[in-house]
């Protein structure tokens, strides 16, 4: 079972998240997404599994979504995937993948529906 966390060890939430599933026996390949962000393609399909839309998974508060003017409710999910890998701080954190399933982790117990 391969278990990915794309993770920002800045995030308390991240961090939380990537202990409780060492605590649960899973060391996970760790994924420092703000260096290696996710290419579209990627992102999509995290999307999907995450079954959320883009706007879902931003994160609104941080100042790069002001100034790419994101708020704009006719950006489309194309725009907005483009937007997050230009800018990773946008996606939240911590997702979680294991095979085709993923879990964003806020708070962290949502990704031990992942481990069944």
């Amino acid at each position: 079972m391969t278990v990915r966390i794309l993770h920002n060890p800045r995030c308390s939430k991240s961090r939380a998240t990537l202990a409780l599933l060492r605590e649960h026996g899973i060391e996970p390949d760790v994924c420092l997404y703000l260096e290696t962000p996710p290419d579209a393609a990627e992102l999509d399909r995290i999307l999907h599994a995450l079954d959320m839309q883009p706007r879902d998974l931003m994160r609104t508060g941080e100042s790069a979504y002001a100034e790419q003017g994101l708020d704009d409710t006719t950006l489309d999910r194309k725009a907005l995937i483009a937007a997050m890998v230009e800018h990773p701080i946008l996606i939240e954190r911590p997702i979680v993948l294991k095979e085709n399933r993923a879990a964003l982790g806020r708070p962290p117990e949502n990704v031990l529906a992942l481990l069944d």
